[in-house]
């Protein structure tokens, strides 16, 4: 197995391995002595021999896929570690090694977690070339993203959609960096994935340990933390070309460095250029759609005793000079739009954790600081007969938005009592959101304003959550976890309208509270697998309508909170020896007062609760080492989504189902790798994934239909001492479907918008450790 394990101590090293290669290990308290880092390719006991050489232990077999470590016998002669050292006949193998997820809030392994739990490791990402949002999707069972352009999609988990656009309303899956949320109602950031350790999908609600905006689960990126004494750089670079398309580049750049025995700090840059693919026939413009993206992390890190503080700073900027959507005319396919789409997109993020340990328990620390500025532009022309009776010329429709979020996640993590396990947290948080929307005509050489908001959202959450799990024997275990939270929203509004529409101004405030419980029962498989039951459930708060030509309704003047209660039985297993890897879960979900984003005829925003859903499914994760150069691995989720209940006052049909989501997505991705050399290793990889059809909106008799449509991607890579040099070519068949109905609520309705996969694109890169 290719490692890259540089931990601090000797200990930490073990355990990494153990749970890398999969096997159990015992005793590494014994191995005192400086930390050897792992990096290459290696087997099972050459990486032992490699991480206890300068220790103070030796170690032995007690079966296949346990590893035992004992003190070294002063007096044992340099024979007795290589005699040791080779007693097991055989390795345990498996290409997606256990690993540790985090999001529980607990260090579990993969699979002890009961719930639709997935993680990629950094080695999987790398291999994979998967550096954004959307490459994660493609790996993972029932997790779905819109096309509308980077930084502007919204992600959907287990068939649960409350629309495709993105307004006011929460999200419905928490995107985490580190320990910190990263949004709250804003589009999905799309960080880029790099130096990261894993990431984490959590499916079905979360409402008990993460509360609002986790309603279908919770996305958690996990960033290399800084390595004591150790010093390391990485540098990689990549060029693309596209059919029919400018190129593109790619910049990275990370470096390790101690600062004292207890102390070092590591810092990643990236910078990105996508080539834009699109020609606009009006503005005789090509490759319109650009986007340009570059970011920036630090972090430091410092232990003393069983205690660590850890310190970081992110930032990333996106931005894109052109949306990425066509419409379909009697030529074809083109677009023809009167400005240029573009999009900005800011995220910083500061962070700091504070985490102890011993015979008392554990207590952490975790407070944040995010900032996040968008802003969109839009071509209004088609929509302003809505707006002005008068004969206009051109609309452009600019929103803005500044979020700001501070948070404080307090838990601590008691000690056993006997059979039973406890944790205990308390949260706290301040988000303030600045808003802005204008639209602008021109007539005659001259500009008009004819709609302009500002609002201000102040929120206010707080809660107490726990969850205690009780080892009952013989391998059940039950746990039983909530959350009691309120939540405190005050919203301002100023709307700038000439008549016929209203000018007015909005001052309002409310309160939400509730319970939000979560239960388990489990029981642990021989082969390190499980099988269990959970019953969980998720909410999001209320909020205020403000915009629009007129003053809403008393029915939408205010929108109300939604309630998700989630149920599902799962099962891992890992037969052949950990060779192989299945989980999978049967899942009921029951969804109340669905929050929904959608638009009036102006082409302006509202949030309304569109009635009450339901869905049912089974999802499926599972890898197979067949041979040992050759791994497949494979993910589907099949379900239906559907509305049971329909708010009246909307003209939805009862055929009406969730939109955007599928009956049925599946993926599946190959590894083949040969030695070359003594030093020089082959991998090719074959990825596909294929995204069924769906809606666009609720009601299917007015909404277009999009997807059924297979995405691909094909590598050949060399590995070289600490060289990568890869070859990538996405959808190799050059494919143009449409992955997404929707790019201009301006236009929607009037002209079918489709948004087709980036032509076939071939790309180089070039990596490099130190």
């Amino acid at each position: 197995m290719r490692l890259d394990i540089r931990k601090a101590t000797a200990p930490e090293t073990l355990i990494e391995l153990g749970l890398r290669m999969g096997v159990s290990v015992g005793g590494v308290e014994a191995c005192n002595g400086p930390a050897r880092p792992l990096i290459g390719t290696f087997g099972l006991r050459e990486a032992l021999d490699r991480a206890v050489e300068s220790t103070s232990c030796v170690y032995s077999f007690v079966d296949p896929r346990t590893v035992r470590f004992s003190p070294r016998p002063p007096t044992a002669p340099p024979q007795l570690r290589a005699s040791v050292a080779t007693r097991s006949g055989a390795e345990a193998v498996a290409w997606l090694a256990p690993l540790t997820v985090s999001a529980g809030k607990r260090p579990l392994r993969l699979g002890s977690l009961p719930g639709g739990v997935s993680v990629i490791g950094s080695e999987r990402l790398r291999d994979s070339g998967a550096g954004d949002t959307g490459a994660v999707a493609r790996q993972t069972a029932g997790f779905i993203t819109t096309n509308l352009g980077a930084a502007r999609n919204k992600i959907l988990l287990r068939g649960l959609s409350d629309g495709t656009f993105t307004g006011r309303t929460q999200s419905t899956v928490g995107t985490y960096l580190d320990d910190v949320p990263v949004n709250y109602n804003a589009p999905d950031p799309d960080l880029r994935l790099i130096d990261v350790d894993r990431v984490e999908i959590l499916r079905g609600p979360q409402g008990a340990l993460y509360g609002g905006g986790s309603l279908s689960g919770i996305y958690r990126i996990v960033t290399r933390s800084p390595e004591l004494n150790v010093f390391s750089a990485s540098a990689g670079a990549a060029a693309a070309s596209t059919e029919s398309g400018s190129p593109s580049y790619h910049f990275e750049g990370v470096i390790n460095v101690p600062t004292s025995s207890a102390s070092a700090g590591r810092i990643v840059v990236y910078s990105d250029k996508d080539g834009g693919y699109l020609d606009d026939v009006n503005l005789r413009l090509s490759n319109v759609d650009k986007t340009t993206r570059r970011g920036a992390r630090a972090a430091w890190r410092w232990d003393h005793g069983d205690w660590r503080i850890k310190l970081g700073v992110a930032r990333q900027s996106v931005s894109s000079k052109d949306t990425q959507y066509v419409t379909l005319a009697a030529g074809g396919p083109r677009r023809a739009n009167q400005v240029r789409e573009t999009h900005r997109n800011r995220l910083g993020q500061a962070s700091l954790k504070i985490g102890g340990s011993g015979d008392w328990g554990a207590f952490e620390s975790v407070t944040g600081y995010i900032s996040h500025r968008y802003a969109s532009r839009y071509d209004a022309t088609l929509s302003l007969s809505q707006f002005s009776e008068g004969a206009l010329e051109l609309g452009l429709y600019d929103e803005s938005a500044r979020l700001q979020m501070v948070v404080e996640d307090l838990l601590y993590t008691g000690p056993a009592i006997g059979r039973l396990r406890w944790m205990l947290g308390a949260f706290i948080s301040t988000t303030i959101e600045d808003s802005a929307s204008e639209l602008r005509a021109r007539a005659g050489g001259m500009s008009l304003g004819l709609y302009n908001e500002d609002r201000k959202d102040r929120l206010n959450e707080s809660a107490l959550y726990g969850e205690a799990t009780l080892d009952l024997g013989a391998g059940w275990k039950a746990a039983l976890g909530g959350r009691v939270f309120n939540t405190t929203a005050h919203t301002r509004s100023a709307v700038l309208v000439p008549s016929p529409g209203q000018s007015r101004d909005l001052d309002e405030e409310a309160s939400f509270s509730g319970f939000s419980p979560k239960l388990s029962l489990q029981r642990d498989l021989p082969d390190g697998g499980l099988i269990y039951v959970l019953t969980s459930e998720g909410y999001r708060a209320g909020g205020f309508n403000s915009g629009g030509l007129l003053k809403p309704s008393e029915s939408r003047r205010m929108f109300h909170p939604d309630h998700l209660r989630n149920y599902e039985v799962g099962l891992s297993l890992n037969p052949l020896g950990g060779r192989v890897n299945i989980r999978t879960a049967l899942f009921v979900v029951d969804w109340r007062d669905i929050q929904t984003d959608q638009y009036f005829g102006s082409g302006l925003s509202y949030t309304a609760n569109i009635g009450d859903g339901r869905n049912r499914g089974v999802e499926v994760e599972a890898s197979w080492r067949i041979t040992p150069r050759l791994a497949i691995s494979g993910n589907a989720l099949f379900n239906k989504p559907k509305l049971t209940r329909i708010e009246p006052g909307y003209g939805i049909t009862d055929t009406a189902r969730l939109p955007g989501v599928p009956d049925v997505s599946f993926g599946g991705l190959a590894v083949y790798q040969k030695s070359l050399t003594p030093w020089a290793l082959l991998m090719l990889t074959a990825e596909t994934g294929y995204v069924g059809k769906s809606q666009l909106t609720f009601d299917p008799r007015y909404s277009p239909s999009m997807g059924g449509y297979y995405t691909g991607r094909l590598s050949a890579q060399v590995l070289t001492g600490g060289w990568r040099a890869a070859l990538f070519v996405s959808n190799p068949w050059n494919s143009s479907s449409d992955t997404f109905a929707y790019g201009n609520p301006f236009s929607f309705g009037q002209v079918r918008q489709v948004t087709p996969q980036r032509p076939r694109t071939w790309s180089l890169s070039l990596t490099a450790d130190f």
